[in-house]
């Protein structure tokens, strides 16, 4: 008889905790639970918490600087001079042959937008800006959408109900909840405002490498995926889509990078890093 190979161990010579039980009781009903490793020490998660401070920190000088007029290459710049003064590394640049620190997608570009000297923000467009710090070694991870000067209704209703799908899966996570529980939440709220889930791209875990177990995937069924123990950091990310859930890859991008909605129609996005604890999830990059 086949038997599946456990995935969580006890500690050797250690009696079971209560969060070994509780792993294990998922485990024995067949669900998918995490290894010990997926589990952070406190030190690792104060380090990350630093990270995302100054991920943080980032953002808001985006904020502050963010204008119609600028091009998306300026946002690079800020970003690359706020980690140079703060001793961090933007673990966008080089990773996969991305050629810049910082992701910026503009309107109908749902993620991984490069920024370029021809990318002029214009009144009324909609921009995710998507930053991940090394700081010591640690990786935090967040992104914001920024509305440029005044937009359409549509467009405003279109970020404000991102936000909220964010927070949808925010109050879904709770410790010993699975995967699927945060994507029913977060494509619960988006298809009762009409908008779509993409579906090709996730959350994901971070902290100790840029990507991390497990997939946090926007969209599916309660019960489904990991288990989701204290201890654990991962990105809660939704890409809310005006029109289809549906993506291409830009042809005319050489790097391949730049996703754009399958209808052309515009795509909001927001972003945090967080670590469950015994009482929910704590945001790690406010």
């Amino acid at each position: 008889m086949f038997h599946k190979k456990r995935r969580w161990h006890c500690l050797s010579g250690q009696e079971p905790t209560e969060l070994d039980k509780k792993v294990m009781y998922w485990e024995q009903k067949g669900k998918l639970v995490p290894t010990r490793d997926l589990i952070k020490t406190p030190e690792q998660i104060e380090g990350i918490r630093r990270s995302g401070v100054v991920n943080t920190g980032c953002l808001d000088e985006v904020a502050r600087q963010i204008h119609a007029g600028m091009n998306t290459q300026e946002i690079d710049d800020i970003c690359m001079q706020y980690c140079k003064d703060h001793n961090a590394i933007p673990a966008c640049l080089g990773y996969d042959g991305f050629p810049k620190s910082v992701c910026t997608s503009i309107n109908e570009v749902v993620c991984h937008g490069i920024p370029k000297e021809e990318d002029v923000l214009e009144e009324g467009d909609i921009v995710n800006v998507d930053m991940t710090t090394i700081v010591d070694g640690y990786y935090a991870d967040a992104s914001r959408m920024f509305v440029i000067g005044k937009t359409t209704p549509e467009k405003e209703r279109l970020v404000r109900v991102a936000r909220e799908c964010l927070e949808a899966g925010m109050e879904a996570a709770k410790p010993y909840c699975f995967v699927g529980d945060i994507g029913h939440a977060v494509q619960r709220h988006a298809e009762k405002n009409g908008y779509s889930v993409v579906r090709d791209l996730c959350g994901h875990g971070v902290g100790l490498k840029f990507h991390e177990e497990p997939e946090v995937v926007h969209y599916g069924h309660r019960g489904q995926g990991m288990l989701i123990v204290p201890g654990m950091v991962f990105t809660i990310e939704p890409m809310i889509n005006m029109g289809t859930y549906e993506v291409f890859i830009d042809a005319d991008d050489p790097y391949e990078w730049e996703v754009i909605t399958g209808d052309e129609l515009p795509s909001a996005q927001w972003e945090h890093t967080f670590v469950m604890t015994e009482n929910g999830v704590e945001i790690l990059t406010y």
